[in-house]
């Protein structure tokens, strides 16, 4: 089988998909950290493989920025190839003062300034929120590692050259950063009844304005995908 935007077969995809934005890091982490890594997708140059990872199959592949490019690509893993479990991975700019760059945040909920939920035609506000079995498990990961982090609320933002100046507002209602992904997949995860979390390295801080390289962003934020990984090995 095949979507228009996946061409593999069912088969070929693990029921744990770990899922950077970027293609390029899917790559790195297949060849960094897979043994038998097999690649699945490259439609769109969306890259995306299978492989092991301590004895136990995983898959990862890239989402692309934003949650309509996020949206897509969770949906179709969850709808059409029965893939039970996404981890994002991903950067993020920091508002809480206390992060700095290299620090991980885990996106217990996602707030947005998107209107990706009124498809579902209700008359409140959901909620966007991580499974917590899987946020327990990064959580006691971190910890066991010595990994710093910070487990709370992140704005999933539609805006990433943002003129609105609402920073501060979201800071005040005890946002910890900004990233671009998150919502659309947690929503998708709840309303197919599956498991999803995000896992984020900060990238930027927006109140010093330090920010990292590309290269950085590319492959030296390994905590994530480590924990991510640790994670879909059943740690």
């Amino acid at each position: 089988m095949s979507t228009p935007h996946i061409q593999a077969q069912k088969e070929e995809v693990a029921k744990v998909v770990i899922m950077p934005g970027d293609p390029l890091r899917a790559k790195f982490i297949a060849e960094t950290f897979l043994e038998d890594a097999v690649q699945f997708n490259e439609v769109r140059g969306m890259l995306g493989y299978t492989g092991t990872y301590q004895g136990k199959r995983v898959s990862v592949m890239g989402s692309g920025m934003g949650i309509p490019s996020m949206a897509i690509y969770s949906y179709e893993l969850f709808k059409f190839y029965d893939v039970e479990t996404i981890i994002r991975i991903g950067t993020c700019g920091s508002m809480d003062e206390s992060l700095r760059i290299g620090d991980l945040v885990f996106a217990m909920g996602s707030s947005t300034n998107s209107s990706f939920a009124s498809q579902y035609g209700i008359s409140g506000t959901i909620s966007a929120i991580a499974d917590y079995e899987l946020l327990e498990k990064a959580v006691n990961r971190a910890r066991t590692a010595g990994i710093s982090f910070k487990a709370g609320h992140v704005l999933s933002s539609d805006v990433f050259y943002d003129e609105s100046g609402d920073n501060d507002k979201w800071e005040k209602l005890g946002i910890l950063a900004a990233e671009m992904e998150s919502y659309g997949l947690y929503l998708n995860a709840a309303r197919l009844q599956k498991k999803a979390l995000c896992i984020l390295t900060v990238s930027d801080e927006l109140k010093t304005g330090k920010k990292a390289t590309a290269e950085e962003r590319q492959t030296s934020f390994t905590d994530m995908m480590t924990v991510a990984l640790d994670i879909s090995a059943g740690f």
